[in-house]
């Protein structure tokens, strides 16, 4: 069996030799492992139209209208450590593919040596040298070096797309936090209102408690209402400092206009309902996330430097040609280094090839292969996961809309209700109950109404950042490639 390996490996090195070859398998996208469009929810199926720009090339300047959150981004975009290591990956991976470029080039070394050696006769023999050496230069022949700078190359892109899908996901996190904070502002001003009303019933029922008018249950059942609604205050208070907290974190920097009271930053605020904060993004085809979405890209780039290990796998079955040269001057006394005639020039190359190693090559190779088929299905995931985590936010988007309507309408009958409810109350006609059951009804509809408005907004801004938005490619000033290779 060897006999009959033994000249085609021959035959394989030879022509290797004489043209220069690489070994890197050649890459073919995988298919998408998805629809061709998105779900249709509750119509057909939403698609841009012909003029529309797709969310990636919306800057997030664009994109968001409100001046303080786009404040806060900027600061977020200097100030956050997340992003401050992703760029430092960056640099990391990018030295790291410096690296392997240079081992491309020969390495010159100056070379100082000296050695005092005693002689049979008791003497003692001197020889200095001095001059330039390019030690086991590696003759890329077979491209094992080359496939591992592009394996370097590969995982540097990877890092940058890897930086981008830090940006997107941040600036998504900064804007969702900044309305979370918005939203409970103004839960906490409906139910300062509702604990208000709520004492000021106390305080009427105490009265007329005590003056033989209504029973202690009416009493009671206003003092429930009124502890509940101090309840409620207190976990508001408590989710806004959280939420205040999240978005010191994010942005990286204290932020002393935002108190840890009640009041806003900048006087009263337009109410969540009626704020329009963000600019509506097409959704396109699911197509269209292979180059919109960094981390697919950043998949793909991974996937690519997997298969350039192959190459490198496959190159150590050939024989490793290696080139020491020196040059330089020789002498038995320090002061005859420089002198004529001292020079002089040496040249060893070596082959090595490979006969038995217990399998250590085909190892090597087998594990590189598998290492190529992992990148490939965490490709494919992350395809399908883009894929899912836009159709959910088209699903939310769409449906939404409706049930924020539905709840305005309810707030308003409920409110409508309330003042019924205390109009039969005054006059005798219905229950105190009835008129609590309103009041606690009314409180619970508004509610509603601030937090549907407020996941209809984040689900704005989780679309966009699904879609690839958050990132715009700026001028690149590096020496190697930034755009994902074909």
């Amino acid at each position: 069996m060897i006999k009959n390996r033994f000249p085609k490996l021959l035959t394989l090195s030879a022509v290797a030799l004489l043209a220069g070859c690489s070994l890197i398998p050649v890459h073919e996208r995988p298919a998408a492992p998805i629809a061709a469009t998105y779900p249709a929810y509750g119509g057909p199926a939403v698609t841009a139209s012909a003029d529309a720009s797709p969310a990636s090339s919306v800057a997030w300047q664009d994109f968001f209208a409100d001046s303080e959150l786009k404040r806060l981004i900027g600061l977020s975009l200097a100030n956050n450590r997340d992003l401050r290591v992703a760029v430092l990956n960056i640099e990391q991976a990018r030295a790291q593919y410096q690296i392997r470029r240079a081992d491309q080039l020969p390495t010159v070394n100056g070379v100082f040596s000296g050695s005092r050696t005693p002689t049979a006769s008791g003497g003692i023999n001197s020889l200095y040298n001095v001059g330039l050496a390019v030690t086991a230069y590696e003759l890329d022949f077979f491209g094992r070096v080359s496939s591992l700078k592009e394996a370097a190359l590969g995982q540097y892109l990877a890092t940058q797309e890897g930086r981008k899908t830090a940006q997107i996901s941040l600036i998504a996190a900064l804007a969702n936090t900044y309305l979370s904070l918005l939203a409970d502002e103004e839960l906490l001003d409906i139910t300062r209102q509702t604990l208000a009303t709520r004492e000021d019933s106390m305080k009427l029922s105490k009265l007329r408690f005590d003056n033989g008018v209504t029973s202690e249950l009416d009493y009671r059942q206003a003092e429930s209402l009124a502890e509940a609604a101090r309840v409620a205050y207190a976990q508001q208070q408590r989710q806004r400092a959280l939420d205040l907290n999240a978005l010191t974190l994010l942005v990286g920097q204290p932020l002393p206009e935002w108190s840890a009271d009640l009041a806003p930053p900048a006087g009263p605020r337009a109410p969540l309902v009626q704020a329009q904060p963000m600019a509506d993004v097409p959704a396109g085809l699911p197509s269209e996330l292979l180059t919109h979405r960094p981390d697919i890209r950043q998949a793909e780039q991974l996937l690519l430097a997997s298969n350039a290990n192959i190459g490198a796998a496959r190159a150590a079955f050939f024989p490793r040609i290696a080139l020491t040269v020196g040059a330089g001057s020789a002498s038995g006394q320090l002061s005859g280094l420089l002198k004529g005639g001292s020079w002089g020039w040496t040249i060893a190359p070596q082959l090595v090839l490979p006969i038995f190693d217990a399998g250590r090559n085909q190892a090597g190779l087998d594990s590189a292969r598998v290492g190529r088929d992992i990148a490939i299905a965490q490709y494919e995931k992350a395809i399908q996961t883009a894929f899912r985590e836009v159709a959910d936010a088209l699903a939310t988007r769409a449906t939404l809309a409706d049930q924020l309507g539905a709840q305005q309408r309810q707030a308003t009958a409920e409110a409508t209700r309330f003042k019924l409810s205390d109009l039969r109350y005054q006059n005798g006609i219905s229950s105190y109950l009835d008129l609590l059951d309103a009041q606690r009804s009314l409180f619970s509809a508004r509610q509603a109404v601030v937090q549907t408005r407020l996941a209809q907004l984040q689900s704005q801004v989780t679309l966009y950042k699904t879609l690839g938005g958050g990132w715009k490619e700026p001028a690149e000033s590096l020496d190697a490639p930034a755009a994902p290779r074909p």
